[in-house]
């Protein structure tokens, strides 16, 4: 099965740890999310380039007919120079900077995502000096919890994230007395990992409360952003490589009264990219403790940082060990001088030796944009698919 999914004659001679993107499957997933929107008017993609900024893996997106979602300047310009186009961005994020507005501004993207009113105010300052005006969707926070782990969780009110919905009509009435800025719509995101479709459904429910309140006081919404969230299956990603893109956007279909010529928008990060991605590292050496197995590998926190920040796990994979053999326990390490450094406790896998290769599966989503250069390690390469062709 390795062979199939990995080139791995090919990556015997490679300088390991690297990241690999089997862009055939990045593709298939982006297809399989057009046949969805596409079932729906008015529903519109923006990938969230948080997850994965890999200027190749971008190009596959924006070829798709995606737009992006950023979240700070870098982003933005990133995605320029991937050929997406300015029309079809859009900028969120609690703390953007003066140059990052200009950047957005000057570049003529879609909205900004307003978290705060002291950002619209700076907005509105920076639009009129460079003679402009500047879109803005308000980020609400819907106060609705999400089953995920709570470093990810982004809705809740005690969360730094959006504007508080008390504050809803004030923020809107502020826009309207404001020159340089025009009100085009509202965004909400409640957290990332999210497999319940019962929490994408209160989501709804609250955005329902919400514009059924805007109407009573004849206030119109243009765009309506739900975010992103949907979760990837990390515990068996061959059985289940695509996520359930129907049931997340039925879920909405359903749930969402969107009014007449109203847009939907979504931002879909991990969902798009996580399965497509490999962290590709290298059996260093066995070491056996008094009470525990290691597999040292030579990628450690430093290329893939969440196992030790979130606890995460990722399907480890063997490439090169014959599958027959038996399988043993092992506490899978990197080289990394810190104890957290760990990306699997108690790990079953066939007999390991120096030299195999491991994957370390579902890493496509926070993974390389993550890294880092602690202890003076080299940022791991990213290779897709067409550089083994």
């Amino acid at each position: 099965m390795s062979e199939g999914l990995f080139p791995v004659a090919q990556f015997q001679t490679m300088r390991t740890p690297f990241y690999y993107y089997d862009t055939v499957l990045l593709d298939q997933t982006l297809q399989a999310i057009k046949a969805q929107t596409d079932l729906h008017e008015g529903y519109h993609l923006h990938y969230a380039v948080k997850a994965c900024a890999n200027p190749k893996v971008l190009r596959h997106i924006v070829t798709a007919g995606f737009g992006a979602d950023c979240v700070s300047g870098g982003e933005i310009q990133a995605c320029l120079d991937a050929g997406f186009p300015a029309s079809e961005i859009v900028f969120a994020g609690v703390g953007k900077s003066d140059w990052e507005i200009e950047l957005g501004l000057k570049a003529g993207i879609q909205y900004f995502n307003v978290e705060s009113i002291p950002e619209l105010e700076v907005i509105n300052e920076i639009a009129g000096r460079l003679d402009c005006v500047a879109r803005v969707s308000f980020r609400i926070n819907p106060n609705v919890g999400a089953h995920t782990h709570a470093h990810i969780t982004t809705g809740l009110a005690e969360n730094k994230f959006g504007i508080a919905m008390e504050d809803m009509e004030h923020v809107i009435s502020l826009a309207a007395s404001m020159a340089h800025v025009e009100f085009v719509g509202l965004h909400f995101h409640i957290g990332s990992q999210i497999l319940e479709m019962d929490d994408f459904v209160a989501l709804s429910n609250r955005v329902n409360e919400l514009q059924d309140r805007l109407e009573r006081q004849g206030i119109a919404v243009k765009n309506i952003n739900v975010g992103g969230g949907l979760g990837i299956d990390y515990q068996h990603p061959s059985q289940h490589p695509i996520p359930d893109f129907e049931a997340y956007f039925s879920t909405y279909a359903t749930h969402l009264k969107l009014r007449p010529g109203q847009h939907l928008h979504f931002e879909l990060g991990r969902a798009v990219v996580g399965q497509c991605g490999s962290l590709i590292t290298r059996c260093l050496y066995v070491k056996k403790g008094a009470v525990k197995q290691f597999a040292i590998v030579d990628g450690g926190m430093s290329d893939l940082i969440r196992p030790a920040l979130y606890g995460a796990f990722h399907f480890i994979e063997n490439l090169t060990a014959e599958k027959s053999l038996a399988r043993e326990t092992y506490d899978v390490v990197g080289p990394i001088c810190e104890s957290s450094d760990v990306f699997a406790h108690d790990y079953q896998m066939p007999h390991t030796q120096r030299g195999d290769l491991l994957a370390l599966r579902s890493a496509g989503a926070y993974g390389e944009i993550m890294s880092c250069g602690y202890n003076c390690r080299p940022l791991p390469i990213g290779y897709v698919t067409e550089d083994f062709r």
